[in-house]
């Protein structure tokens, strides 16, 4: 992928990709990862909403934004924008909300498949799988299941002040 801009986050970096006046990607990368300056408009203001919302988990972000994904995928996408800030809920919930749209699996087998969207989301931050975790902790963090992904997520709930449960690690 070809990113536009780099921002410095605690625990993490968030590169942010531009194209045709939209921004198509969001990806968290590895803290040892540099800045990259802006090199659009569009990729400024992203910069520049991503850094208020470092520094203000109320921060709103207003950005052009494209969301391709399946008809499933975007329904839990809907599902974790719904995610007040400070909150969150579990796999299992949203596989329950949604489990009149997809007959034929079982609830394990649909939580995992939420995971699997949540995973898939191409936009983190603005739309907000962090707030998504299993339901005897944490949970797994965009196809991640340890290392500096977990430590994201982990901030980022503790940013929005809700993961009493998810106390980052030393």
């Amino acid at each position: 992928m070809h990113w536009d801009a780099i921002v410095e986050f605690p625990k993490m970096k968030v590169a942010v990709a531009t194209r045709d006046g939209q921004v198509v990607a969001l990806k968290y990368l590895p803290p040892t990862v540099g800045v990259l300056a802006p090199r659009n408009p569009l990729a400024e203001r992203a910069a520049r909403q991503l850094e208020r919302y470092r520094e203000d988990a109320d921060a709103q972000f207003d950005l052009p934004l494209l969301i391709e994904g399946t008809p499933f995928q975007r329904g839990v996408w809907d599902a974790m924008c719904a995610i007040p800030r400070g909150r969150t809920r579990t796999y299992g919930d949203i596989a329950a909300e949604l489990g009149g749209e997809a007959r034929g699996r079982d609830d394990g087998t649909l939580a995992r498949a939420v995971g699997q969207a949540c995973g898939d989301n191409r936009l983190p931050v603005v739309i907000p799988c962090h707030r998504v975790v299993a339901a005897d902790g944490l949970g797994g963090f965009a196809h991640a299941t340890s290392g500096y992904l977990l430590e994201a997520k982990r901030w980022l709930l503790m940013h929005e002040r809700s993961a009493d449960a998810f106390a980052l690690a030393p």
